[in-house]
């Protein structure tokens, strides 16, 4: 494999928002796959801890593909500061990586 395999995760409010999201990441090849699940977030903003349900989005892609595909979250995310986090694929199955290269050109 010639190719990194990355998985990028983030946050989003609403299972719609979740939705459109991924659809327009898959749709724009900029992932193979995006799984949607949906979480309870416990985190501090602006001096508060907060709790809030949120969807999160494990994305499929390359690591070729990142940039663009951060600037596609960045410009189409509600949130001020969306998670945006990159994830190295340390290995997996020959035929599932390679679908995911295929589906990313």
């Amino acid at each position: 494999m010639d190719e990194t395999y990355i998985v990028v995760l983030t946050t989003v409010g609403t299972k719609q928002f979740a939705y459109d999201l991924a659809q327009s990441i898959v749709s724009a090849r900029l992932a193979a796959c995006v799984q949607i699940q949906p979480v309870q977030s416990v985190y501090r903003w602006k001096g508060d801890v907060c709790s809030e349900p949120e969807w999160l989005l494990a994305i499929k892609t390359t690591d070729g593909r990142y940039a663009e595909l951060e600037q596609h979250i960045r410009a189409n995310h509600s949130y001020e500061m969306p998670e945006i986090v990159r994830v190295a694929i340390a290995g997996g199955s020959p035929e599932y990586l390679g679908w995911i290269g295929e589906c990313v050109k």
